[in-house]
């Protein structure tokens, strides 16, 4: 019996055919193969199972009790394979299963969860799970099929598919620029109340070049420092002082006029590396159907240029 995980479905469709037949030479010409070699095939059965399966004679292959019994579990077997086949085969056709999704917590606030809806409409087999943390992930160990993340891409253990590049805007309230007045050029900038974000490195540094030259460090008054981002957007609406925000998180409010660009003509950032918006996702054979529905889903979603570059006028 201990030989039994080697059996093959190949031998236990040939053992069903034998059964049914009760043949050696009607299933060998179905299989292409000699009589000589189906005998082996149920010899080897029978030597893994630690049974004889059929009673051989010179007319006929009859089955045992060991026989009848053993067809029933092979027929079961078989037709589990063929179901699996057959799932699978529509997974090809139609994303559905589970989905397992990862996005940073403000990103997937903002720009992945209002888009779960039309991703359910579109692929209505698909059981989705979001994740959002800002925590880093290891798409090969961690629970994460689409991982969605913002920065630098040189880790080469895994694919990504960039959706755009992440672009900063220095941004204040216009009852803040009243009250204090608007910066001229970047040196201003240590003359006034900033908020600043303070992530797990330490505060984030305020990076500003003229368009495509060199990026300086300009040093600034934090006034607040947090570690989300939200408060600190928060701050800035009600006039507290300037932020240095992403597109993707501001630019709602560039548009509406409750925030103003500042230093609009120059570029800002806190890393002087492009930043990739960009799905990531484990190496494999052969990506899964669900996968790829996804990426593509929120590449169109997303658009070209992004759809809130396109409100801000973000420099690309």
């Amino acid at each position: 019996m201990n030989n039994a995980a080697n059996i093959s479905l190949r031998s236990l469709l040939i053992l069903i055919d034998v059964y049914e037949t009760q043949n050696f030479s009607v299933v060998a010409r179905r299989e292409g193969i000699s009589a000589s070699q189906v005998s082996r095939i149920i010899h080897q059965l029978e030597d893994a199972l630690g049974q004889q399966l059929f009673y051989r004679n010179t007319r006929a292959v009859m089955p045992t009790e060991s026989g009848h019994l053993f067809v029933r579990y092979a027929r079961a077997m078989a037709d589990n394979m063929e179901e699996a086949r057959r799932e699978l085969d529509e997974r090809m056709l139609e994303p559905s299963g589970l989905i397992r999704i990862n996005a940073p917590v403000f990103f997937g606030q903002r720009h992945v969860a209002p888009g779960l809806p039309g991703l359910a409409d579109r692929y209505p087999r698909l059981s989705i799970e979001l994740t959002l943390t800002d925590d880093y992930i290891d798409p090969h160990k961690d629970a994460a099929d689409v991982i969605f993340r913002i920065g630098g891409l040189a880790d080469s253990s895994f694919h990504a598919r960039i959706f755009g590049q992440q672009y900063y805007h220095l941004a204040a309230s216009p009852a803040y620029l009243r009250k204090y007045g608007t910066p001229e050029g970047p040196d201003d900038l240590s003359r006034h109340n900033c908020l600043v974000y303070r992530g797990s490195s330490g505060p984030n540094r305020w990076l500003v070049r003229q368009p495509g030259g060199e990026w300086f460090h300009h040093s600034v008054r934090a006034l607040m420092s947090s570690n989300n981002a939200e408060t600190l957007l928060i701050a800035a609406l009600g006039g507290m002082g300037i932020v240095l925000f992403p597109d993707w998180l501001i630019g709602e409010r560039l548009k509406s006029g409750e925030l103003v660009a500042i230093l609009p003509q120059m570029e800002t950032s806190i890393k002087t590396e492009p930043q990739n918006i960009a799905a990531i996702y484990p190496h494999a054979r052969h990506l899964p159907l669900t996968v790829r529905a996804v990426i593509d889903y929120y590449v169109e979603t997303f658009g070209t240029p992004l759809y809130w570059q396109s409100e801000t006028g973000a420099r690309r």
